[in-house]
């Protein structure tokens, strides 16, 4: 800039090399200290309202205060040697203002839009961070919602084995005891195999069975689904219902089939109960199917995932899971 300066004034106004190199500099240094002075200015300008009138504002003051500052620094560097080109410098302040205004404002208004574009996105941010806050703590929530029924049950059962059947009992606090730690082993998964999943799920059934004996029997069929992801802790929930539905209030023995298999993308597993239309809900029933449908929500923010069908003999939930083929299983 400093070179540019000094050329444009000797070749343009034949302004002798010397003067031209001291005009050079002087005005450089003063652009220099006003441009660090504005940038100051916008940078520590408390609000984003009015910024844009207030950089133009700024622009004026720091252009008028280089053109009076830059010729009078010049004047007293130059003194009387080179009277006649003061006087032309003078004559030229009008100019001279008009064009370190609209430099000044560029720069000025840009800085202020680059405020503004970064404190929109600190806000987004910051939003962002909020919701996603809220959505863990709710998915935690739910999580934590979908075992007691469950806990409650099984620790009712082993009180009552404890006096019937003292082997069954202490065979019952065993699975409970492999079935809880495998549940705080997938804690903080957002996804697992379904592999992993049917392990987890097969823990359960095995503490249903000591509950139910022969008259529960589970049939799974699966097909080419084994690279499949799953959300853990889905299907316990929905299996937990078709028991109740099910289960509760028939004598005799009863068959929940569950279906998997993978299709465009998609995981599938439809789970079938019988179910009496005609008899009394159990208390707390459809809880556990509630929490699955907002947990599906909150993680792929769609509501038909979840559909539940009944008629007078069977009640039947369909699951559908979306496959990420770029999507990492956490472990």
């Amino acid at each position: 800039m400093l070179v540019l300066h000094t050329l444009a004034l000797h070749l343009l106004f034949a302004v002798p090399c010397e003067v031209a190199f001291v005009d050079a500099l002087i005005n450089t240094a003063m652009f220099v200290l006003a441009g660090w002075a504005l940038t100051q200015s916008i940078r520590l300008y408390p609000t984003k309202a009015g910024i844009i009138p207030y950089s133009l504002f700024i622009a004026a003051l720091f252009g008028e205060m280089h053109v009076y500052l830059s010729t009078a620094t010049l004047d007293w560097w130059l003194g009387d040697a080179s009277y006649n080109y003061i006087g032309l410098q003078k004559d030229a302040l009008s100019a001279r203002y008009i064009i370190y205004w609209m430099i000044f404002g560029w720069l000025s208004t840009h800085l202020a839009t680059r405020k503004n574009i970064d404190e929109q996105k600190k806000s987004f941010k910051e939003q962002t961070d909020a919701t996603t806050l809220l959505k863990e703590a709710e998915l935690f929530k739910l999580r934590q919602q979908l075992q007691p029924h469950f806990l409650y049950n099984s620790l009712n059962s082993i009180s009552a084995l404890t006096i019937t059947n003292p082997e069954k009992a202490q065979e019952m606090i065993g699975q409970l005891s492999d079935f809880l730690r495998n549940s705080v082993k997938k804690e903080n998964h957002d996804k697992v195999s379904l592999l992993e999943e049917l392990n987890y799920l097969n823990n359960y059934l095995a503490i249903e069975a000591v509950r139910f004996g022969d008259r529960l029997n589970i049939d799974i069929e699966q097909n080419s689904a084994t690279s499949a992801t799953i959300p853990p802790f889905l299907l316990q929930p929905i299996l937990e219902n078709a028991i109740k539905f099910g289960v509760y209030g028939n004598t005799g023995k009863v068959t929940i089939t569950v279906k998997i298999g993978i299709t465009d993308k998609q995981l599938t597993i439809v789970i079938t109960n019988p179910y009496d239309s005609s008899a009394k809900p159990q208390k707390g029933t459809g809880f556990g199917l509630k929490g699955v449908r907002r947990r599906l929500f909150l993680l792929y923010g769609r509501n038909d995932l979840l559909n539940t069908e009944k008629d007078d003999n069977t009640f039947t939930t369909t699951l559908k899971i979306p496959q990420d083929a770029q999507s990492n299983i956490n472990r």
